[in-house]
């Protein structure tokens, strides 16, 4: 399922990362990398906050459909 529809501080891991390899590239600088665990902390505006690697990061709801867990 896409890191969108996940539960608020339900940990998960990240098997797949859709879109091209700018998108890819872009996440995986930000830590997000199949195998890693990920929890999504809340959600403003559309936009997901995130825990991943004892940092918080903001996506986009856009980005996170391409996140699947």
């Amino acid at each position: 399922m896409p890191l969108s529809f996940a539960l608020e501080n339900e940990k998960r891991k990240i098997i797949k990362i859709g879109g091209d390899e700018k998108i890819h590239h872009f996440l995986e600088s930000l830590g997000f990398v199949v195998g890693a665990e990920v929890s999504v902390i809340s959600r403003v505006n559309g936009n997901i906050i995130v825990s991943i690697k004892d940092s918080r990061v903001a996506i986009s709801k856009t980005i996170a459909n391409k996140i699947m867990v």
